[in-house]
């Protein structure tokens, strides 16, 4: 199998929760919109049958190759590389006529490209500063953090990164990079940590995690297309179809929470208003309030102690589910 990455190991998180939540019949559609090395995708197939179908998206090409070989006699599967956002996009160039019974969102960065130094994800291996999923599109983290201004980096930090010291590191950043551009990850990563006070430093955390969290959420557009695509689930899910996102970073999961509660709200009625339960979603619609569109499915779910022992990257995951009921 022809993967540069295929030498990292990949621990699926929340792998058995995640596709017991989509609830999965066994001649269904389902889509897992962030592919990475398809743990949960191996998990789904096991329980569909020869009419059921999974449709694996992926921006990254490494992982598009590296579906495309594990599956290409597996009928059932089929690839297509872009962003979760667009998934109704690639059904229809994909000729698909049914919607998803399932959409599967395993957000942020995936082991393989954390583990590999040249993708410039990782604070703690030295390689290339470039950070985007699709390395051949777009900006990298190089490129913009050399040119960008003070202000709009000092942003960033602050607004997908929440960096209190995020305007030390601009500052830091700005003036660092007038003597040497800054072109690896471990050169940058020693400018954020130089920038902020030792005694303001966590014991056991990266000074950089944060900063480089906040660069690659804003290289890649994450908080855009995770809104994009919960938008588009909307209209393209099909009836009882799920929703399964798993999300790393408390503004991912502030937007889903907000996302399915707003989408999830019955109206309070005037006492005494002549309306049965059946005819609610319509006087809703009628009167400008938003129509319920999903039913929350469960609690939030968190790693177990088990599970976080053996993969620590798993510790901050929780996964919200909905079902479209309208």
């Amino acid at each position: 199998m022809n993967d540069p990455a295929a030498e990292f190991q990949h621990e699926t998180v929340l792998l058995k929760e995640a596709v017991d939540a989509l609830a999965v019949k066994n001649d269904g559609f389902y889509i897992d919109a962030t592919f990475g090395r398809g743990g949960h995708s191996s998990l789904i197939l096991s329980r569909l049958n020869k009419s059921g179908c999974l449709l694996l998206i992926d921006k990254d090409p490494q992982a598009i190759a590296y579906a495309k070989e594990k599956y290409k006699k597996d009928a059932r599967v089929v690839v297509w590389q872009g962003s979760f956002k667009d998934f109704p996009r690639a059904l229809e160039q994909l000729e698909i006529n049914r919607k998803p019974d399932g959409l599967l969102l395993d957000l942020g960065v995936s082991s393989p490209q954390l583990d590999d130094a040249s993708r410039g994800f990782s604070f703690q291996r030295d390689g290339e500063l470039d950070m985007r999923m699709n390395p051949e599109v777009g900006e990298s983290a190089a490129e913009w953090i050399n040119v960008a201004e003070e202000k709009e980096i000092a942003d960033v930090l602050w607004q997908f990164g929440e960096e209190r010291f995020a305007r030390r590191i601009a500052r830091s950043i700005v003036k660092k990079r007038v003597l040497s551009p800054i072109e690896t990850t471990l050169h940058l990563a020693n400018i954020i940590a130089g920038a902020i006070p030792k005694a303001k430093q966590k014991k056991g955390k990266n000074p950089a995690t944060k900063s480089f969290q906040a660069i690659r959420i804003f290289i890649n557009k994450e908080l855009d297309d995770l809104e994009g695509c919960l938008q588009r689930s909307i209209h393209s899910l099909a009836q009882h179809g799920r929703i399964v996102i798993i999300s790393f970073h408390s503004l991912e999961d502030r937007m889903v929470k907000r996302f399915l509660k707003d989408k999830s709200t019955r109206a309070k009625l005037p006492r005494g208003l002549p309306i049965m339960d059946s005819q609610l979603d319509e006087w809703q619609k009628k009167n400008g309030m938003p129509a319920v569109v999903f039913e929350i499915i469960g609690k939030p779910v968190k790693a177990s102690v088990q599970e976080i022992a053996v993969n620590a990257r798993s510790r901050s995951a929780i996964m919200r589910t909905g079902e479209k009921i309208a």
